[in-house]
C-alpha cells in the first residue's frame, strides 16, 4: 500500500478532505481522505462555466495518530464512491509532508464531512 506522502504527491488531480489541517511533521490525530479525480473531456476546473463532469475514480483513507498515518481504506468501487458527498467548496490547501516538504492541493478541512465518510464506510463493511 502507498504511503500518505506517495498518494498526496501522485500526479493527477485530487481533492483532499481532512478532519483538521494537515501537517505531517507533527504528531496529531487526523482523518484524511484523498479523492482521485478523473476528468471527463471538456471538464472545466470550476465547472460552473464549463462543460463536462468531475468523477471520483478512487478514494483512499488515512488514519493518523502518534506520528503515523495508516492507509486504513481504499476503493475504486463506484457504488461506494457515488454514495459519498463531494466537497464542491474545495480550495487551495497547504499540506506539509512527513519530510517537511510543502505542497498545495485542492481540499477542504471539514470535520462533519469526514465524519459522514467514516460513518458511511463503517455501514458499508
Amino acid at each position: 500500500m502507498e504511503t500518505i506522502d506517495e498518494v498526496l504527491l501522485h500526479q493527477g488531480r485530487k481533492i483532499v478532505v481532512a478532519m483538521q489541517e494537515i501537517d505531517l511533521t507533527i504528531h496529531n490525530t487526523n482523518e484524511i481522505f484523498v479523492l482521485l479525480v478523473e476528468e471527463s473531456r471538456g471538464a472545466a476546473g470550476g465547472r460552473a462555466a464549463g462543460s463536462g463532469s468531475r468523477r471520483i475514480s478512487r478514494i483512499t483513507r488515512f488514519s493518523c495518530a502518534n506520528g503515523k498515518c495508516v492507509n486504513s481504506f481504499a476503493t475504486d468501487n463506484p457504488e461506494i464512491i457515488q454514495a459519498l458527498d463531494l466537497p464542491y467548496s474545495a480550495v487551495a490547501m497547504d499540506i506539509k509532508l512527513t519530510g517537511g516538504q510543502e505542497i498545495v492541493v485542492q481540499g477542504v478541512v471539514d470535520p462533519e464531512l469526514v465524519t459522514s465518510y467514516v460513518n458511511h464506510l463503517e455501514n458499508t463493511n
